[in-house]
């Protein structure tokens, strides 16, 4: 195998493929990348079993040559000192070059490098995943709902299938959810093309923060193609592979309330600014638990007291408050997260009690919900 390449557009595929490399893999091979050239340009392939990440590199790209292949092939590379290796060379013309005994050799200037490859026929082949299930979705509407959604999976690993987020096709409406138990985050979404057969899974979180630093903020057409254990997300050029968790998703849908005793329109951004203020002197508590009141008029209370640190309390004026009067306390970090999901919009609030679950949505937008369980204090 011998070939030439711009250092830049390397280093951009290296970049993504790194994202899919752990050192605590079972299979030594994994810390590797997998490097495969062929007269149509440069795979690179990284995988950690649960994630794979594929990225190809085009012989020539509008125009430009990128690569020159001088004799196909394909080695594995130590995945930390490639990356590195690549990274510092002194210019943008790369050669590199397997003799026998997979001696790898890379030159760039004056500068020459040799690695000791692995047998590429010993790295395991790509996940198979059919075309029955699959839809596209722009890639920005792909983050946003990443955004909108993974903060509230469970970090605990005792119900492994709560650190992922549900994605619902039913009736042409793709419904994605997660929750930890305490709190839950809901996006809807109509895709313009949706298989035919509805479809439940559950993706990982850490896959889709993962996913979420490699797709560009374009409306970038992205193919997510479903199989059994697997799902894949497919852009030009790279191709993301994620295990899916097994089990069954709890029915989230009886948790939402469907009336509400008292309800607030207020402006979201300045509601975060002032639970960010109160929490400053909450953060000490172990649980940093703010207050929250409405008690008559429009005028709404936000306070925190710790017994060590002191108390903080502001006024905000709402634009409606209706119903009963009410005294809530709740965590300060899950109404930040949730509001930072909405994303500084007029909100709606609607509570239904001082211990039952109260949700947050936008006022002229139904496809983000959050809802948080309050704790009790009063």
């Amino acid at each position: 195998m011998k070939f030439e390449i711009m250092r830049d557009k390397l280093l951009e595929g290296l970049s993504d493929v790194m994202k899919a490399i752990s050192q605590k893999v079972t299979i030594p091979i994994l810390t590797g990348i997998k490097i495969e050239v062929t007269e149509k340009g440069l795979t690179m392939t990284g995988s950690d079993s649960d994630i794979t990440i594929c990225t190809s590199i085009p012989v020539e790209q509008d125009g430009e040559q990128i690569i020159q292949v001088m004799e196909s092939g394909m080695i594995v590379l130590q995945a930390k000192f490639f990356s590195e290796i690549i990274r510092k060379l002194p210019t943008n013309e790369v050669v590199i070059e397997v003799t026998e005994g997979m001696h790898t050799h890379i030159r760039s200037g004056k500068s020459e490098f040799h690695l000791i490859g692995s047998d590429p026929y010993e790295y395991p082949v790509l996940p198979e995943v059919s075309d029955e299930h699959r839809m596209s979705l722009p890639s920005d509407l792909i983050k946003s709902v990443i955004r909108e959604t993974v903060f509230a999976v469970s970090q605990h690993e005792t119900r492994p299938i709560l650190t992922g987020v549900h994605w619902e096709l039913k009736e042409g409406e793709l419904v994605c959810v997660a929750t930890d138990s305490h709190r839950l985050a809901s996006r809807k979404t109509s895709p313009e093309q949706v298989p035919e057969q509805p479809f439940s899974i559950v993706i990982p979180g850490k896959s889709l923060q993962e996913l979420n630093k490699i797709l560009p903020d374009t409306q970038e057409p992205v193919e997510i193609i479903f199989a059994d254990q697997q799902v894949l997300f497919k852009t030009r050029n790279v191709l993301f592979y994620s295990r899916l968790l097994e089990g069954n998703y709890p029915d989230t849908s009886r948790l939402i309330p469907s009336e509400y005793k008292t309800s607030v329109t207020v402006n979201g951004k300045q509601l975060l600014q002032a639970i960010d203020r109160a929490s400053l002197l909450a953060r000490e508590d172990r649980n940093n638990i703010v207050r929250f009141s409405a008690e008559g008029g429009k005028t709404l209370e936000v306070s925190s007291n710790s017994p060590e640190v002191g108390k903080v309390e502001e006024l905000i004026e709402a634009q409606e408050v209706t119903g009963e009067e009410l005294k809530i306390s709740f965590s300060a970090k899950y109404m930040m997260d949730a509001l930072k999901a909405i994303d500084g919009q007029n909100i709606e609030v609607h509570f239904t009690g001082t211990m039952r679950p109260f949700i947050l949505k936008a006022t002229d937008n139904d496809s983000i919900l959050q809802l948080i369980l309050p704790v009790r204090t009063y």
